[in-house]
């Protein structure tokens, strides 16, 4: 009797400690965020599963960049169908830079709900546990995960702490708390309601219902970068009952770069061009991939990079749809002064396709980055001690911009937030270019950028501060089931 049970429970499948399921709202930089954590999830050995549509599951893997995705098997994808939605282009003669156009896309992913369900039933099956790692603006997944026993869900919060902490706070209706009433002031008194569309608000306040299923929230943030304002949000009651935090950023590689052992064994064109230029010289100029820029404005852009009498890479294209391999005849390419590209040939460089935008940030050429301010842009910037002239569009990006050039001192803004009504002028343009790039107060800016940037590396080398949260993260998920 003995001898069969031992036959019995040999055949029995050896469960998994841990998987992890990822579920990225289908916004690049979303996606982005979502895709260096399966990276850094999957180096520790552990099965990750990153569930979507086809076409956003295509796009991530298609735009990973800083390392190879190839190298981990065990970063499983999911193609869940989704039913058709509209996939608009952006307006580029709209006051308002709101990506209105994505709404239709982000309405759509309550779809994948009921295939996201059978894949976590299916997992629990084999894993002593199952950890859902959602983007915030996705928490339906949140319920799902609390439906099954051994299944639970985690927030990943892809905008900054200050941002998501001032929102909080506005949400709250502005409880008393002098620490962040003081910050508020020192921020212009900026209300991160003026940064979108009531129907967003409305989606994200939908969100922010289920999100209390959570048992924690990731941040991809650092105490280097923002440590006070972590700790800040930490304190907060809707944020800290009975949830655990952790700040485990910059999740981007953050690697030194060298030309023999670049992370690509075909190197774009723009990093053979940046080899051949004098160190620190080099503005990057981008504005993601969700903005898009009136004709006007954009020769505003080129006719104040041209006069700053700078070394720039500029990457221009239009704002991604919802569907990025869709309508391709429909694509708007942007248009440029006649003579333009002939005229700074040699001192800039247009990359109208995909821009590898973390090579280009940690070349030793690169000076500068002209940009939106998007956090993974930020991030990744600050990572590489790349200062910032800062032109925010939407959503978190105005704190993030004041975060910069008001807190970090590593930035000088371009168009003020209080003027994104307006056109800003190519003199406008020039000017904070030049006092980026040349003038000794953007010297001072590039020195502080260069040693909050060692800073954070360090935070992510072994014995740093984010390694650390990292390893009591997995620690956490990691850990033997309770008992019940």
């Amino acid at each position: 009797m003995d001898t069969g049970q031992h036959l019995i429970k040999e055949k029995e499948p050896q469960k998994v400690a841990v998987e992890v399921v990822l579920v990225p709202l289908p916004a690049q930089g979303h996606l982005n965020q979502l895709m260096h954590l399966a990276r850094l999830i999957s180096e520790r050995g552990i099965p990750v599963h990153l569930v979507g549509s086809a076409t956003h599951n295509r796009q991530a893997k298609n735009r990973v960049h800083g390392w190879d995705l190839s190298s981990h098997s065990n970063v499983h994808f999911h193609d869940f169908p989704l039913p058709y939605f509209p996939t608009p282009a952006a307006d580029p003669d709209a006051s308002n830079k709101w990506i209105s156009h994505l709404l239709p896309t982000f309405e759509a992913t309550v779809n994948l709900r009921e295939p996201l369900a059978e894949l976590l039933r299916s997992l629990s099956r084999t894993a002593g546990r199952v950890a859902v790692i959602h983007d915030s603006l996705m928490s339906f997944a949140a319920k799902e995960a609390s439906s099954i026993p051994n299944v639970e869900a985690y927030g990943f919060n892809t905008c900054s702490a200050i941002f998501t902490l001032l929102f909080l706070w506005e949400a709250l209706e502005k409880p008393s708390n002098p620490d962040i009433e003081t910050l508020h002031k020192s921020l212009n008194n900026l209300s991160s309601k003026d940064c979108m569309t009531d129907d967003f608000l409305n989606f994200i306040f939908q969100q922010l219902e289920t999100s209390l299923l959570d048992a924690g929230e990731l941040f991809n943030t650092c105490r280097p970068v923002e440590g006070k304002f972590f700790d800040l949000l930490c304190q907060e009651p809707y944020l800290a009952a009975n949830k655990k935090q952790w700040a485990l950023g910059p999740l981007n590689p953050v690697a030194f770069y060298s030309k023999s052992t670049g992370w690509e064994s075909s190197r774009h064109e723009c990093l053979e061009w940046l080899d051949a230029q004098p160190n620190s010289s080099v503005l990057y100029v981008s504005f993601g991939t969700l903005t898009s820029l009136s004709d006007k404005q954009i020769r505003e852009i080129a006719f104040g990079l041209e006069n700053s009498r700078q070394r720039f890479v500029w990457a221009l294209k239009d704002a991604d749809r919802g569907d990025i391999y869709s309508n391709h005849d429909q694509v708007r390419r942007i248009e440029l002064p006649e003579g333009y590209e002939e005229r700074v040939k040699g001192v800039g460089m247009i990359v109208r396709d995909w821009a590898p935008q973390l090579g280009i940030l940690a070349h030793p050429s690169t000076g500068g980055f002209l940009s939106h301010c998007g956090w993974n842009s930020c991030m990744e910037s600050i990572s590489m001690g790349v200062p910032i002239a800062t032109w925010p569009m939407h959503s978190d990006q105005p704190m993030n911009a004041l975060l910069v050039t008001e807190v970090l001192k590593i930035g000088v803004g371009v168009r003020e937030w209080a003027h994104r009504g307006e056109v800003a002028s190519s003199t406008t343009i020039e000017s904070r270019i030049r006092k980026l790039m040349v003038s000794e107060e953007g010297k001072d800016m590039r020195k502080r950028a260069e040693e909050l940037g060692a800073a954070v590396r360090q935070a992510v080398s072994e014995g740093g501060t984010s390694t650390a949260e990292w390893n009591a993260f997995l620690t956490h998920i990691s850990r033997p089931q309770d008992i019940l």
